[in-house]
């Protein structure tokens, strides 16, 4: 079960109120040709760092809000939606400046569709003396916090000086931050732990890409070197990446959902981000807090409106069958994904179970090892030894298929939940990077024996031993077709 039950996330930037008119439009105007909107309702919801904030908290953390309202009415009824819906937001340290109106996004919705978004704000940035304040309430802050957020929506508050001034305190306090970014140039983030552009942002802030992931991982690249920050880029349909300066980046498939509404939703996401990464350790745990995030997205962009989610939605959707389920292909993932998904379900307090071997000919030994596997885990993983870790292994005349095939047969098996290849000899370091709570083995091994063992064991995990099935092994299967004898 997820419980960020006493995280605390400091939340720094653009704080707004969102307005959505909702009605039906039966005719166009005899006046312009624009449709006429019948109002029904009006809604009220924070917007952009006050949603971050109000996502904290329906995750059940603690946010503490610092941003910059007028003095008017839609401040004092900001105050009142998030004081009487998410109590758990600390609100105190909002800055009023009289000269400044609250920013106000109104939208007029008919038809359940957009037709015209409304904007009530004040861009300018900050003088010097709010300026001052803001950065003074942060200072205040960072020491009761575990991770800052800087939600820069390009509405005055994120100035160099208070973007910079952020970085540098929540560097000094030694505390994980977060941004949200909205400049072309990303170097002014320099310092940050995390930068969390969409694809446009991205593209904005280095070149032109393409869709594809290894466009992404270049354009990301280029900027985690500019900043020294690691970069989340959410893609929308094609889900979200972690890259950093160097190393493998992770690349997580969004689940198939209607979207509806994408409005908030990047503030979904840094919320979610924040309140699952580990503070201490915030790029060893990306895959985990990422594998969150992600399932945080899907669900809000299904939602009307700017919009929360809760961990019990969170958690039902990181079990959905569908995440993986369709053609067999869904299920094999490269060590990145694996990393990420395995992240994902022992997040959701499911048992991720794990078993390995070359899998070459698939004969009934096998079908019991990936059964029994099964029975003892609520998610197996497979790992299949690359073509040249079996070489290696059995000799230059093995694998008989190749690993794509190879893949592809133990993919298409109702047991086995995913399928990753490794490169190595022995699974020790997949296994390290997986962290199955229950590694399986031939009862031909001993727990002395099973490479992975004392990892999985020193991460409060067990090792589980299957009964072998006599007489069943890919070698002699191999070895009888050469000589032309009967099948057994």
């Amino acid at each position: 079960m997820l419980d960020f039950t006493g995280r605390r996330v400091l939340i720094v930037g653009d704080v707004m109120l969102d307005v959505y008119c909702e009605g039906s439009v039966a005719r166009v105007s005899p006046e312009a040709p624009v449709p006429v909107v019948l109002m029904s309702a009006q809604r009220h919801v924070p917007g952009g760092a006050a949603n971050v904030a109000a996502n904290v908290a329906s995750l059940g953390a603690d946010a503490h809000l610092v941003g910059v309202v007028g003095e008017d009415d839609n401040a004092r009824l900001l105050h009142r939606i998030m004081g009487g819906r998410f109590p758990a937001v600390a609100l105190g340290d909002i800055v009023v400046a009289p000269q400044r109106p609250t920013t106000t996004k109104t939208r007029i919705i008919g038809n359940n569709a957009q037709v015209v978004r409304l904007d009530h704000e004040h861009a300018a940035p900050l003088d010097a003396e709010t300026e001052r304040q803001l950065l003074d309430r942060v200072e205040a802050a960072l020491p009761h916090c575990d991770v800052v957020v800087l939600s820069d929506y390009a509405k005055g508050v994120c100035t160099d000086a208070v973007i910079r001034g952020v970085i540098a305190r929540a560097t000094k306090a030694r505390k994980p931050l977060l941004v949200d970014p909205k400049r072309r140039d990303f170097s002014v983030y320099a310092g940050a732990t995390i930068i969390k552009p969409n694809l446009k942002e991205l593209e904005a802030a280095t070149h032109p890409i393409e869709a594809d992931d290894e466009a992404v991982e270049r354009a990301a690249r280029s900027a985690a070197i500019l900043t020294g920050a690691s970069i989340i880029v959410t893609r929308s349909e094609r889900g979200m990446s972690f890259i950093e300066a160097e190393g493998p980046a992770i690349h997580i498939p969004t689940a198939a959902r209607t979207v509806f509404d994408v409005s908030g939703a990047g503030d979904t996401v840094m919320a979610a981000l924040a309140v699952a990464l580990n503070p201490d350790a915030p790029a060893e745990g990306a895959a985990h807090a990422l594998a969150i995030a992600n399932a945080a997205a899907g669900i809000v962009v299904a939602k009307a409106g700017t919009a929360t989610v809760s961990t019990a939605e969170i958690a039902a959707e990181m079990a959905r069958p569908s995440q993986l389920a369709g053609r067999s292909s869904a299920k094999i993932a490269t060590r990145a994904q694996a990393r990420a998904i395995a992240a994902g379900w022992r997040a959701q307090g499911l048992v991720v179970g794990f078993t390995n071997g070359c899998f070459d000919l698939l004969h009934p030994g096998h079908i019991q090892l990936l059964e029994r596997s099964a029975e003892a885990c609520d998610r197996l993983i497979v790992g299949l030894n690359t073509d040249a870790s079996v070489s290696r292994l059995k000799g230059p005349t093995r694998p008989v298929q190749n690993e794509t095939a190879r893949a592809q047969v133990m993919a298409a098996l109702g047991m086995v939940d995913l399928v990753v290849l490794f490169e190595e000899d022995t699974p020790a370091e997949i296994v390290a990077e997986l962290l199955p709570q229950a590694l399986m083995k031939g009862a031909d091994y001993t727990v002395e024996t099973v490479v992975g063992a004392d990892t999985v064991i020193a991460h409060g995990g067990r090792v589980v031993l299957i009964d072998l099935v006599p007489d069943n092994s890919t070698t002699a299967l191999v070895k009888r077709a050469m000589n032309g004898a009967a099948p057994q």
